[in-house]
């Protein structure tokens, strides 16, 4: 919990409500806790990845590739060719290619896993706000029926006053998605 003291201690001043602030501190310092716990090979993955998506890389590519390949064309006479059917270029290139694609599926496959605990978070806190708002119509409804407000007699409150069930969702998407899916492959046929 964040003290008064530390609540006028802001570093910079700001419009955004005190639980948005608070909110964006715990979301970096857990992002700060998640990077310190990662193990050596999560970290080896990750700078190698972040390295071969540089311009840094691909100069240094450019450099090495473009002096090879001058080299054994023979255009530099005083330095002997090392490799003039490419052969090894060839090789390094594709030996290269498989480790740095491994690198890149290891630092996608966690970023999918950490974008999988935020959709989780995500949807942990719709439902939340969903429970909420729905008891929130049914309370003003309750307080507007007995204050004998018109408005609280409208059809549409009840159905939004009933919990919506995930798992009802979840089956009406998949049941939409099916007869979408047997629609365009009969409009196909």
């Amino acid at each position: 919990m964040i003290s008064r003291t530390e609540q006028k201690q802001e570093p910079y001043p700001s419009e955004m409500a005190q639980v948005v602030q608070r909110n964006i501190r715990a979301l970096l310092a857990r992002r700060q806790a998640e990077e310190r716990r990662k193990g050596w090979q999560d970290w080896l993955a990750d700078t190698i990845t972040r390295f071969t998506g540089s311009m840094l890389f691909v100069y240094i590519h450019l450099v090495i590739y473009g002096l090879w390949i001058v080299i054994n064309l023979g255009w530099i006479p005083f330095i002997p060719k090392f490799d003039p059917t490419f052969v090894i270029l060839a090789m390094v290139a594709s030996v290269e290619a498989i480790f740095l694609s491994t690198f890149v599926l290891i630092t996608q496959n966690r970023m999918a896993a950490i974008a999988d605990k935020r959709a989780d978070l995500d949807l942990q806190t719709s439902l939340l706000a969903e429970h909420e708002v729905t008891r929130l119509i049914q309370l003003v409804t309750a307080m507007a029926k007995q204050m004998g407000i018109e408005e609280s007699h409208n059809p549409e409150l009840n159905e939004l006053a009933r919990d919506v069930k995930p798992e009802k969702v979840l089956d009406t998407i998949d049941e939409n998605q099916k007869r979408f899916e047997f629609e365009e492959r009969s409009s196909r046929e």
